[in-house]
């Protein structure tokens, strides 16, 4: 195994995340400095226009492919790639030791990374993130729009986004692929494709050198089985389809709307990907076993009913402005989607927790934060999204009469969207995680998969 020390104590101490417009800058200017070594090429553009630039750093025989921002709100990606890039065209040894060529695209969705921007430069509160949060409908994400026929379900609509990336995959052909997420709260974790556990402890150790806990609460999904702890195999669509079919009364092709994922696409070429979780912000009772004196399955079904009642509260604002939506408007989408089968998404949750042996047993507390404190963080995407639905709407050419009851839904949302802030900052004991110690968990982990992947010839 390489020794990564060197490349990880180099992180900068980052206090902001990069726009758009300044990681383009930055790559422009780095194929500039070391012409003989990076260069930088429009792989597309944007659902509005706007290039994507991938860079090529030459290395090696075999192919790595690294993008951020395949959602929007999750720039964390876009910090790691800033420095790898510039560590990689600078220390030609590296570079040569790595043994790939790498492909890097900072951020795929660039419509969607703009409008995370306001929240970019700070302040990293729960409300400063969320008032500014945005994140698209799955059938408009980079991540999730890849072509899908499983059973009766079919998806063949790529947004040109994505369309970019099944391109450089298809050409490319990469040994290795790192999709590059983060979470907003919580604890390190980890997707692969491939169960490799000779890296466990690797990965763990990565982690552990930033003094960042791993994620043992409750799992984004819960009908997949993990490696080990904190380590899961990638969750795909057709994992989705079938939990559907097994707790949904209603048809699984009616509940869905996006597509395969990037590393089910990539898969073709045997390609291995990575997904590594990590968290803006931390509390300590994440990291915590003690028991409570309730169930899991008690907790878990508490999540669910705010999550419903959540949903049902924002219905009643969106559904007085739904006529007035214009086709464009990104936020009113994701709303509408969230809201489209939101009963029936709690019947199917209710039903698996109720049935499944491993909800009936005693709640850790890391699984009781995850279900009774951090849902007053993560509802409050919701109202925002309204209230950036109704600033759309008021740029648009509506009646007086009309944009009236833009204000009026906007200014309730307001207030309604401060007073769950308020809550949830009261609640929530949390800190915020310095992007240097993300940044850092982030590339060592892509650094012992890429030289799994890829070890010495004299071992």
């Amino acid at each position: 195994m390489r020794d990564f020390t060197k490349l990880i104590e180099n992180v900068p101490d980052y206090k902001e995340f990069l726009t758009v417009d300044e990681m383009d800058a930055h790559s422009l200017a780095l194929a500039a400095e070391y012409p003989d070594k990076v260069h930088v090429f429009q792989a597309g553009a944007s659902r509005k226009g706007h290039p994507i630039y991938c860079m090529k750093i030459d290395g090696g025989d075999k192919n790595a492919f690294m993008f951020g921002c395949p959602h929007p709100n999750e720039p964390m990606g876009a910090m790691m790639l800033e420095y790898f890039t510039r560590a990689i065209a600078e220390d030609d040894a590296l570079r040569a030791d790595l043994g790939y060529t790498w492909y890097i695209i900072k951020s795929i969705d660039v419509d969607g990374t703009q409008l995370n921007e306001a929240w970019f430069k700070g302040p990293f509160t729960l409300s400063n993130y969320a008032r500014h949060y945005f994140r698209p409908a799955g059938y408009e994400q980079a991540e999730w729009t890849f072509p899908l026929h499983y059973k009766k379900y079919s998806f063949d609509d790529p947004i040109p986004e994505t369309q970019v990336l099944m391109k450089i995959i298809d050409e490319v052909k990469p040994v290795f692929m790192y999709s590059l997420h983060n979470s907003g709260f919580g604890g390190t974790y980890w997707y692969l494709t491939k169960e490799m556990p000779a890296i466990w402890d690797k990965l763990y150790a990565a982690s552990r050198r930033q003094n960042i806990p791993l994620h043992l609460g409750e799992p984004e999904v819960n009908y997949i089985t993990p490696y080990a702890p904190a380590i899961f195999p990638m969750i795909e669509q057709e994992d989705t389809y079938d939990h559907y079919e097994k707790f949904s009364s209603t048809p699984p092709e009616q509940l869905m709307s996006c597509g395969a994922s990037s590393s089910s696409y990539a898969r073709r070429h045997g390609t291995v990907t990575l997904v590594t979780e990590l968290p803006y912000f931390f509390e300590q009772r994440i990291q915590s076993d003690r028991q409570m004196p309730f169930t899991r399955a008690e907790a878990a079904l508490k999540r669910g009913d705010f999550f419903r009642d959540n949903s049902r509260a924002v219905a009643g604002y969106y559904e007085q402005i739904k006529s007035l939506i214009s086709p464009d408007n990104p936020f009113a989408k994701m709303v509408e989607l969230s809201l489209k089968n939101r009963e029936e998404n709690y019947e199917v949750e209710k039903s698996f927790i109720e049935t499944s042996p491993d909800y009936a047993v005693p709640c850790k507390e890391s699984e009781a934060f995850d279900n009774l404190d951090l849902p007053k963080f993560f509802g409050l995407f919701m109202w925002t999204l309204t209230i950036r639905s109704c600033e759309h709407e008021l740029e648009k050419d509506h009646t007086e009469q009309e944009k009236a009851l833009l204000r009026q839904v906007h200014e309730q949302c307001e207030a309604e969207f401060d007073r769950r802030a308020a809550e949830a900052e009261r609640d929530i004991h949390y800190e915020v995680t310095p992007i240097k110690k993300l940044v850092s968990i982030q590339l060592e982990s892509g650094m012992i998969v890429a030289d799994y992947l890829n070890p010495r010839a004299d071992g």
